[in-house]
């Protein structure tokens, strides 16, 4: 599905992603920990177009997308909840949700639309009529999720999405993903909450100042108090 290869990343000079590959396959879901400043927002958003890499390959369903604009790579199929939430505040919930709708390439049995969104988070239709900013971050959160599936995205990158969350809500957006997950679709989050990473993830990925460090399953990670303290500070 998602494929990087050697990717090398700055801001101005300063060389942030240095030298970076791990893949994503279809209907998997993979979780990249790391701690503050290790690089992952940076991943995000090379892989989006949004800070281009300068060295390497970054390959989505085998196109070569690298080169390419952040609006032609979201029209290819992928997905972003942005770290933050990012959704408009002066806009409705329900236009929050419409502005970004569009029939992406799935099939009408698998294609999101706003009554799916609204099946999934039922919050979001009682408050359907409400601004942005009236919504607490849980709701914000589920509706930045929403926003990015009517999209219709084959892969769904998500950056940091317990940030800021209470534990119960942490809870509701693991099972969300869950859920997504077993619908097929494939999903490359971005995290610092181990458990929340090790829940939904297939596969683990760490990085360090710029380097994937370790990668393997959600098992191992939770069993190797070392690892956790060396790379993740835990």
């Amino acid at each position: 599905m998602l494929e990087l290869t050697s990717i090398h990343t700055y801001y101005g000079t300063s060389h942030i992603l240095q030298g970076i590959s791990f893949t994503a396959d279809k209907g998997k879901c993979v979780s990249l920990l790391g701690r503050n400043g290790a690089g992952k927002t940076t991943s995000v958003h090379t892989i989006m177009g949004l800070q281009p890499a300068r060295k390497g390959t970054i390959r989505f369903l085998g196109k070569e997308i690298q080169q390419l604009s952040p609006h032609q790579i979201s029209r290819l199929g992928i997905g972003l909840v942005p770290q933050g939430r990012r959704i408009f505040p002066s806009l409705t919930v329900r236009e929050n949700l419409t502005i970004a709708a569009r029939q992406g390439k799935a099939s009408d049995k698998q294609m999101w639309t706003l009554e799916k969104v609204y099946e999934m988070f039922p919050i979001l239709k009682e408050r359907e009529h409400n601004k942005g900013t009236e919504l607490s971050g849980g709701q914000q959160q589920m509706l930045a999720i929403g926003r990015a599936l009517l999209t219709n995205p084959q892969l769904l990158i998500m950056d940091e999405p317990s940030e800021g969350l209470a534990p119960v809500v942490i809870e509701q957006v693991g099972e969300a993903i869950q859920k997504l997950k077993q619908s097929g679709l494939s999903i490359f989050i971005i995290e610092q909450n181990i458990s929340l990473a090790c829940y939904v993830a297939d596969e683990i990925l760490i990085m360090n100042k710029g380097q994937i460090v370790w990668r393997g399953n959600p098992h191992e990670l939770l069993h190797d108090t070392e690892l956790q303290r060396l790379h993740l500070g835990v």
